[in-house]
């Protein structure tokens, strides 16, 4: 059957297509938020630092599957479609999510307890190695003449309403389970929600249309798994490149996502009730700058935006991180919040559609997935963990700030580089030069 998609883009396709991409990060947000819980359930350990510090640590070790996932599934996506490679990859985050859901702790079963979540954090990261990837790159492909930077920003814009639904459901469970029920089976209710609703997931995934782009490529050649890995190759350089500019938001987003309710919890001692309330805040501004920066960008173009906001972030990071921690406090936290959601919302709306652009065609999902993967397994994924290891051996609570400076540096490099060899027009196409 030609599932070809022969007319515009409608809201029913993006909604279709970033609809998995949000049980992807419901559940990195779900684990994040409830690390501290797992810890004490998974991790036993007499020292509670050494036991947050595991579970962080699995929480990063699933991005290191990521780059596998990227070269696997981005390589399938780009073979045998957008559409079939999406609809595997939300099959294999499945059981992941699954699998951290009904593990035993680790007095009811010992050692396999840790074991279990760490193989199904494994096939999370497997599978998100190419979930963004083929959805940024699925999304480029419908995109309207003119508005490729508006439709690509709906990939970050779906992740942020599974921050919202995520913070959502630990406010309201810390309303009504005490902490002791918390850390006995509560934390459990929220990966529970996120496997409820997979079957619901699957059957609006598979409803989506294939890109006419890629139809039409399809039908005049498609290309081998070698070709594409061999063309992977030649634009090593690109591929690392866009890493650099990956790595900034790869830190950023975790930073004030997944991070933001241990830190408020573990380091500045606020309630877990205000760090869950500022989350939604963070999530409900990411979600709205995201696609309106991205909607910038379709007019001035990328670079101007990419560069403003780098340079911003990279001196208001610590000064700012620096302002909470020497008098905490939710409105401090909310403000600085705030400020941190915006930053993020204008560089990670333009970052996401740059990326579809620079990658050239046969290798789009592959190449995208590569760089989106290994920045966030190098960088993002372990920045709970880097955050709270530098507060702890320098006793400077504001210290991810430093961090999030040090990676708005290797985006400011990352696209500097870029564009000296590859141009982006205002209207989003990429030309490289000869």
């Amino acid at each position: 059957m030609d599932t070809s998609a022969q007319r515009p883009p409608t809201k029913g396709d993006v909604f279709r297509v970033v609809s998995g991409n949000f049980l992807e990060m419901f559940d990195f947000m779900v684990y994040g938020f409830y690390a501290a819980a797992v810890a004490k359930a998974v991790f036993p350990s007499d020292n509670e630092y050494v036991s947050l510090m595991l579970s962080l640590a699995t929480f990063g070790i699933g991005f290191l599957m990521r780059p596998l996932g990227a070269i696997v599934l981005g390589a399938y996506i780009d073979r045998h479609g957008r559409r079939a490679g999406l609809v595997m990859s939300l099959a294999i985050m499945s059981v992941g999510v699954a699998l951290i859901t009904f593990t035993p702790t680790y007095a009811s079963v010992g050692i396999a307890a840790p074991i279990l979540v760490l193989i199904g954090r494994l096939l999370q990261g497997f599978s998100a190695g190419a979930e963004s990837g083929g959805v940024s790159v699925y999304l480029s492909e419908i995109a309207t003449p003119g508005n490729r930077g508006f439709y690509v920003s709906w990939q970050s814009a779906s992740q942020q309403v599974a921050v919202v639904f995520a913070a959502i459901i630990g406010v309201t469970l810390r309303g009504f389970l005490t902490e002791e029920q918390m850390l006995a089976w509560g934390w459990r209710i929220p990966f529970l929600i996120g496997c409820l609703i997979i079957p619901v997931l699957f059957w609006i995934r598979r409803s989506m249309h294939e890109s006419e782009e890629f139809a039409k490529r399809a039908r005049h050649r498609r290309a081998t798994l070698s070709e594409i890995y061999r063309s992977l190759l030649q634009n090593w350089a690109i591929v690392l490149k866009a890493v650099l500019l990956v790595t900034l938001t790869s830190v950023f987003f975790y930073m004030i996502t997944a991070y933001t309710p241990t830190y408020a919890r573990q380091v500045l001692g606020l309630s877990a009730h205000d760090s869950f309330v500022v989350t939604v805040c963070v999530g409900v501004a990411n979600f709205i700058w995201v696609p309106v920066m991205g909607a910038v960008s379709d007019r001035v173009g990328r670079l101007p935006v990419l560069m403003t906001f780098s340079v911003l972030i990279g001196l208001t990071a610590y000064p700012v991180m620096a302002w909470l921690v020497s008098d905490p406090s939710f409105g401090r936290l909310l403000a600085a919040l705030m400020w941190m959601s915006f930053l993020y919302g204008g560089y990670q709306g333009v970052m996401v559609v740059t990326l579809t652009e620079i990658m050239p065609a046969e290798v789009r999902a592959t190449g995208f997935s590569l760089a989106y993967s290994l920045a966030q397994a190098i960088f993002g994924g372990f920045t709970p963990a880097v955050c709270t290891y530098l507060i702890h051996a320098t006793g400077n609570r504001a210290m991810p700030g430093l961090w999030l400076a040090c990676a708005a540096l290797f985006s400011i490099v990352g696209t500097l580089t870029l564009y000296r060899n590859v141009h982006i027009s205002r209207r989003g196409t990429a030309v490289t030069p000869a």
